[in-house]
């Protein structure tokens, strides 16, 4: 059972995505208010990082590591996507000076969280995870913490990245 601030916490384990699975639609809410599927993002390679809040030293270190290694790639975007308000995504990336970023959340209804199995119910929040999709929407790497608490495997993801 995945665990959060060391307690147990639910999320429909059964929902996650599979290596091989085509990507299931979104809609979320960018920094300035548009909303945004994954056609928003056809024909690139895209890492989904998905993380609980913006404002806590692993969510932030995850987000600036991967924008880092993978936002100069060719043809690859990092979508982070949180719970957070959007105000309060646009105000971290200003405040980290990465004002490019594409932050995506979740907020409204949680939609995100619940199709791809991360919502952690006792929260309102999603589980910390990253998925790397091909250029058609297929996952080709995926990481589904059980510690939330814990730092994905970056390089791990990065080198999945580079193989397509």
């Amino acid at each position: 059972m995945p665990t959060f601030i060391g307690k147990p916490v639910t999320v429909s384990a059964d929902k996650q995505v599979q290596v091989g699975e085509k990507a299931r639609d979104f809609k979320l809410m960018a920094k300035d208010l548009t909303s945004k599927t994954l056609a928003d993002f056809a024909g690139k390679k895209k890492v989904i990082s998905v993380v609980p809040s913006i404002d806590t030293g692993i969510c932030s270190t995850q987000t600036r590591t991967f924008n880092k290694e993978l936002s100069e790639m060719d043809n690859t975007v990092v979508l982070t996507v949180s719970a957070d308000l959007p105000f309060a995504q646009a105000r971290w990336c200003g405040a980290e000076g990465l004002d490019n970023a594409i932050m995506l959340s979740d907020f409204y209804d949680n939609s995100f969280g619940k199709t791809y199995g991360l919502l952690m119910e006792e929260w309102h929040l999603l589980a910390r995870a990253v998925l790397v999709l091909d250029e058609t929407d297929t996952v080709t790497y995926v990481e589904y913490l059980d510690n939330i608490n814990s730092d994905p495997d970056y390089q791990a993801a990065v080198d999945a990245v580079k193989v397509l």
